[in-house]
């Protein structure tokens, strides 16, 4: 019996889960964080403390390990500082707002009827998370979101951005339990993932053919940065029906043309 499917919310917009309740030790981390930005002058341990009213044993505590992660530097008059790993994730930062401003404006650049659904996404663990979506005039029964998080398994960028994995990263990933289908049409296993994501490699884009949402078909190409990493999937999301020869040639060209100007505007080398 296959498990129930993700919800749909208003507009047809997947539902996710109510969000877990905070973790006080994160929070409290996050705090002192704060605390350390906020500070007119470095920090010291007593001042956090007595700043943010916690047990000076409990900030120390916090403090080495956020030094321990980056997060924060301790200097010779042991106070604190921002430490250098803040700005892997600041970087990170501006690099998907530039890409989400980059692709915003590829999409009103391409000739494409409009009964199309174009998305950017990121792997985050198993998972595919969309920062930028042009959904489509005519309803495909799912309505992509920013923020949205779909099992990468079944998605076509998720299936291109692991594509570009070693096989044996990719079954480390999917070592415990397997996700939940959302469909008859969701790939079951690994090893027939791994098939599908060799075929992947040998055409040069992925396919997701109803396993997110039944009626909807999917293509996907990855977008790389300056070192030539893979940071990103494009996909073009358009309804079974209106699948044929002709339109995954014109679709699968479009999203390889937004891929190409989106890894030369990160800096990437060109293809070889």
């Amino acid at each position: 019996m296959m498990p129930d499917k993700p919800t749909l919310g208003q507009g047809g917009a997947m539902a996710t889960p109510e969000a877990p309740r905070g973790v006080p030790a994160l929070m409290r981390g996050c705090m002192v964080l704060d605390a350390v930005v906020d500070a007119t002058q470095p920090a010291t341990v007593s001042d956090l403390a007595r700043r943010l009213d916690l047990p000076k044993s409990t900030v120390h505590g916090l403090c080495a390990t956020l030094v321990d992660l980056g997060l924060l530097l301790r200097r010779p008059d042991n106070s604190f500082r921002v430490g250098p790993h803040v700005m892997r994730w600041a970087n990170a930062f501006t690099l998907q707002t530039d890409l989400t401003a980059e692709f915003a404006a590829l999409c009103d650049s391409l000739d494409l009827a409009g009964e199309e659904t174009l998305t950017l996404s990121v792997l985050e663990g198993r998972d595919v998370v969309y920062i930028a979506c042009r959904n489509s005039s005519a309803p495909l029964g799912v309505t992509f979101r920013i923020g949205m998080r779909l099992p990468a398994v079944f998605t076509a960028t998720g299936k291109t951005l692991l594509s570009t994995m070693p096989e044996a990263q990719v079954r480390q990933l999917y070592e415990g339990a397997w996700p939940a289908p959302l469909t008859a049409y969701s790939v079951r296993d690994i090893d027939t993932l791994m098939g599908e994501l060799a075929a992947c490699r040998a055409r040069g884009y992925s396919i997701d053919d109803g396993q997110v949402r039944d009626g909807m078909h999917c293509f996907g190409v990855p977008v790389h940065d300056a070192s030539n990493h893979v940071i990103a999937g494009i996909a073009i999301s358009l309804l079974a029906g209106r699948v044929s020869a002709a339109t995954t040639q014109r679709g699968v060209r479009a999203i390889q043309t937004m891929a190409r100007a989106l890894s030369e505007r990160l800096g990437a080398p060109p293809p070889g």
